[in-house]
């Protein structure tokens, strides 16, 4: 018995120096966002704060606006997987300006920034769309592309807000532009709130060879 007993502990003893090896794969939530330049955010909020104040929303946090591409939940490990094909897509980008007019809604519970030029950033999306089998973890978490670019300025509204917010800036004007030269790419835990700058890619209009293309894929 006592050599039997013997054998399980040592055995028991691997296992745990065995499993201490074993790596930990964090996931993580992404998104690939266009980011206007720093005056431009500025502006955006605060009418984000404004609104935040005159309908009575949650505490303002003051996240740079953005407009976002992809939406995928991924393990950590693939990171630098999808930095190389987003630094090879970008680099074959040219710089372009992005116009935004006035404002849209999601009835009955967003309101948001309408992009006046779409045709750049469907393209880009559309580019980026190449890579989705590396933003896929599994058949519950497939990437999400944005097909209607936009700005939101509020989300989660409630019935009473949204009406009586839409009323007012259904009938504002806003006019601003800026020339998109790049995207980032940003992260957060599942389950928490901040995103963190995993990088930049810089729109590099470089002629990208399609052999030099075909060793990425």
């Amino acid at each position: 018995m006592y050599f039997i007993s013997a054998q399980i502990i040592v055995y028991l003893i691997k296992m745990k120096i065995k499993s201490s090896f074993i790596p930990v794969y964090e996931t993580f939530e992404y998104r690939v966002i266009l980011q206007p330049h720093e005056d431009l955010c500025d502006k955006i909020n605060a009418i984000k704060k404004s609104f935040a104040e005159t309908f009575e929303l949650p505490v303002y946090r003051y996240a740079k606006p953005d407009i976002t591409l992809v939406r995928f939940t991924q393990y950590e490990m693939m990171e630098e997987k999808i930095i190389h094909r987003l630094q090879n897509i970008t680099a074959a980008i040219k710089p372009f300006a992005i116009e935004l007019k006035d404002f849209g809604s999601f009835p009955t519970h967003s309101i948001f920034i309408n992009v006046a030029t779409k045709t750049n950033i469907v393209a880009l999306v559309k580019e980026i769309r190449s890579i989705q089998k590396l933003m896929k973890l599994d058949d519950e978490h497939k990437p999400h592309f944005i097909t209607e670019p936009y700005i939101s300025i509020a989300a989660k509204l409630l019935p009473w807000q949204y009406e009586k917010a839409w009323l007012e800036y259904s009938n504002t004007a806003f006019t601003a532009m800026f020339v998109a030269n790049e995207i980032l790419l940003v992260k957060r835990k599942v389950g928490e709130k901040k995103y963190q700058t995993v990088k930049h890619f810089q729109f590099l209009n470089q002629k990208i060879s399609v052999k030099q293309t075909a060793l990425f894929i």
